[in-house]
């Protein structure tokens, strides 16, 4: 199934069934007002949805409409919590190399993880306002699962059935607030302001193969001001699978229905992959010049993210531009 919230005024919007093409829509507000209440009630509602979802794609189902983005909040517009992680080592390393330091051996076996911000997220296409360039705006391409109830302590091997929901993320990140914050020794806060995630939301099923073992097999699409940045591979380089970051986030806690767990900044070894974040690039130009050269996004900015399988657009499209707040 896809999903999509329609803006109708309020902060959760009304819960959509969207075509596999993106053409179409219906409401599924007589099932499911909101897409944290299907999630809550998923063994109750999901067999109606799917019976909806398949005659949308039918064709003919009254009350079907045809999609217009612009209407759109994010596809979950909040939750009750969003946990980031770092799967890509390859990102990792990059980071600390380009600052003379090895990467803890530690860093294999245990995953990186943060809380970021919940209580809302932008719509795909709504812009990105700072106060400030100085601060180092900066996009980062990423995948995200929502999960249904998870029980405390579950495994990897288990985590699979609890997986409801993909979806992309454009991780913003204010990388020039980043290391005087985390001298503190308290965490990213102020540095991770909201994130954008895609107006669409997909079961895994509907990326066929393309979703295995915890993983997304399909390349990453950005596009900064217009021009190719990056079309690394999600699958590759994954160090630690949507799996083990699940096990990892519930090892000292059960997680609640509505819980977004990203996968961090997708990157990989290919440098002809190009990147999915400008932060990468810039480590890349410390390690191999001696210094940066590609600045953070500048007032004007644009940022394009997407993912297709079969030359069709599995999330739509974020499309995000960085102004003056």
């Amino acid at each position: 199934m896809k999903f999509a919230t329609l803006d109708d005024g309020t902060r959760d919007g009304t819960l959509l069934l969207v075509s596999r093409d993106l053409s179409q829509a219906v409401s599924a507000a007589p099932i499911a007002r909101t897409l944290i209440d299907a999630l809550e009630r998923w063994d109750e509602v999901s067999g109606e949805l799917e019976s909806r979802y398949q005659a949308l794609n039918a064709g003919g189902l009254e009350g079907a409409f045809s999609l217009a983005t612009g209407d759109l909040m994010a596809c979950l517009p909040r939750t009750y919590q969003f946990v980031d992680g770092s799967a890509y080592l390859n990102h990792i390393e990059l980071v600390r190399k380009a600052r003379g330091a090895e990467m803890p051996a530690s860093f294999l076996t245990d995953p990186l993880a943060y809380q970021g911000v919940s209580d809302h997220f932008l719509a795909a296409h709504q812009d990105i306002a700072h106060a400030s360039t100085e601060w180092g705006i900066d996009f980062e391409a990423e995948i995200g699962v929502i999960t249904s109830d998870v029980p405390y302590r579950t495994q990897a091997a288990d985590a699979e059935k609890y997986i409801r929901l993909l979806v992309l993320i454009n991780d913003v990140s204010l990388r020039a607030l980043i290391p005087p914050e985390l001298a503190k020794g308290f965490g990213f806060l102020v540095s991770k302001p909201p994130s954008a995630l895609s107006a669409i939301a997909v079961t895994p099923d509907e990326l066929g193969d393309s979703w295995s073992a915890g993983k997304v097999h399909l390349p990453m699409e950005v596009h900064w001001n217009g021009e190719w940045y990056g079309n690394p591979e999600a699958g590759d380089s994954m160090h630690f699978s949507f799996h083990q970051l699940v096990e990892h986030v519930a090892q000292t806690r059960p997680l609640r229905a509505g819980t977004l767990i990203g996968s961090g900044t997708i990157s990989n070894p290919d440098r002809e992959k190009g990147s999915c974040c400008i932060a990468e690039q810039r480590m890349i130009e410390k390690i191999d010049t001696g210094e940066f050269r590609t600045p953070f996004m500048q007032f004007g900015d644009t940022v394009r993210i997407e993912m297709k399988k079969d030359g069709e657009s599995v999330f739509g499209v974020i499309e995000q531009r960085v102004v003056e707040a």
